[in-house]
């Protein structure tokens, strides 16, 4: 990964597509607390993620394009499957995920978490990284 910030998305450029997956809900167990260490809680994912598709727009073909239910499945898995102390690192190893897909060349992971304080509706983390094709 060339870069790893919160910066703001890229702005497309011909051939380039922008993916967004937007409220992905899951139940998983996040936090230092007691209760949160016993159990599950929910979590709300969103993804920006963008890569090149010229292929896939000529082609019209799957196998030319970035499939997302693929991206979505493994983040899920991710997700249910293992146990989280911090919000940032739950972020960050999505993001590792969603990257170590080689046609992405920019992501962007929102997670919240919501009731995480007394009087918001959620906290969320947000984290991005970039490579050059």
């Amino acid at each position: 990964m060339d870069s790893q910030n919160t910066q703001a998305t890229p702005g497309l450029t011909p051939g380039m597509a922008r993916i967004r997956v937007k409220n992905l809900m899951l139940r998983t167990y996040i936090g230092i607390n007691e209760d949160e260490v016993r159990n599950k809680q929910d979590v709300l994912i969103n993804l920006t993620i963008v890569y090149p598709a010229a292929d896939a727009v000529s082609g019209n073909q799957i196998e030319q394009a970035l499939n997302y239910r693929t991206v979505t499945k493994a983040i899920i898995s991710h997700v249910e499957d293992n146990r989280f102390a911090l919000l940032e690192r739950l972020t960050q190893e999505l993001l590792e995920l969603v990257m170590g897909f080689p046609q992405v060349r920019y992501a962007e992971v929102e997670v919240d978490k919501p009731h995480a304080l007394r009087f918001a509706e959620s906290v969320s983390i947000t984290l991005s990284s970039s490579r050059n094709g």
